[in-house]
């Protein structure tokens, strides 16, 4: 399997601790110790090794997914030497060494999970999306491709209900599917202007354009103050025993500048992981 280098420190197990969080994702699918996920119409195999990840197969157009995939983009030099200026992240840092989120590489993807999970448990949501892949997906050898933008376009709201999806979540999803909007070009914007882009489309607020910018496009200054498991993270890091609202966590963003993508992540998984 050919090598993909990442620089150390990396730890694949703890970097991918959020594919086994809530259950089985078809489309990003833990076996045997490795990843498996269909990228451009082949199942791709990641595995840890000394140095990075073996990748079957890889070749010039897959390596850039996956790069991207493994949140390759981040600057974890650069948060780490910040990390040192703030003893909460510090200490964190240290407890979680070779921390390196992962990235969903597809907008499409990354905006619909976002539907699913609006206002309902991750271990819900995940169920959800799960049949959502088995019945508008194709699969691969084990794991399976997401379902297309154009594939849900032609799809009725009805059957999206049949599925286990709320009436204005299928209304969402496949409204989405049905729009004009032209999500590839969201990565040329600011992100002010793909906050404006995404609000405009029915079903989509501040929530979801706030992770879009956090987990697609992996912006650096990204901040979801407004979901509730980064309030439960800032609160047990910065609260002082009591739970923050969603001004006080935003607030508390600034103090993480120009890393509070990475910020959010880092206190996710400390708390998830007990770190």
């Amino acid at each position: 399997m050919p090598l993909l280098a990442i620089p150390p420190p990396y730890d694949f197990e703890l970097s991918t601790e959020r594919l086994r969080s809530w259950g089985p994702d078809l489309a990003n699918l833990w076996n045997e110790g490795g990843y498996l996920r269909v990228v451009a119409g082949r199942e791709v195999r990641i595995e840890p090794t000394a140095g990075g990840v073996l990748v079957e197969p890889l070749d010039a157009e897959l390596e850039s997914v996956v790069r991207h995939l493994l949140g390759l983009p981040f600057d974890l030099d650069g948060f780490t030497e910040f990390a040192r200026s703030e003893p909460v992240l510090e200490a964190l840092v240290a407890r979680l060494p070779g921390l390196r989120p992962l990235l969903v590489p597809d907008p499409w993807e990354a905006l619909v999970t976002s539907i699913t999970a609006q206002q309902v448990s991750l271990f819900a949501a995940f169920a959800i999306r799960n049949r959502l892949i088995e019945r508008f997906g194709e699969r691969g050898v084990r794991a399976w491709a997401f379902p297309t933008r154009s594939t849900i376009a032609r799809a009725s709201e009805e059957e999206l209900l049949a599925l286990g999806f709320s009436r204005r979540k299928a209304e969402y999803v496949v409204g989405l599917a049905r729009s004009e909007l032209t999500l590839e070009r969201l990565a040329e914007l600011s992100d002010e202007e793909v906050h404006a882009e995404l609000r405009a489309q029915r079903g989509l607020g501040a929530w979801t354009a706030d992770w879009f910018l956090a987990r697609h496009l992996g912006r650096p200054r990204a901040w979801p103050a407004g979901d509730l498991a980064v309030r439960k993270a800032v609160s047990a890091f910065y609260g002082g025993g009591r739970q923050l609202d969603e001004q006080e966590v935003r607030a508390i963003g600034a103090r993480f500048d120009p890393f509070q993508n990475l910020s959010a992540h880092t206190l996710l998984v400390g708390l998830r992981v007990g770190a």
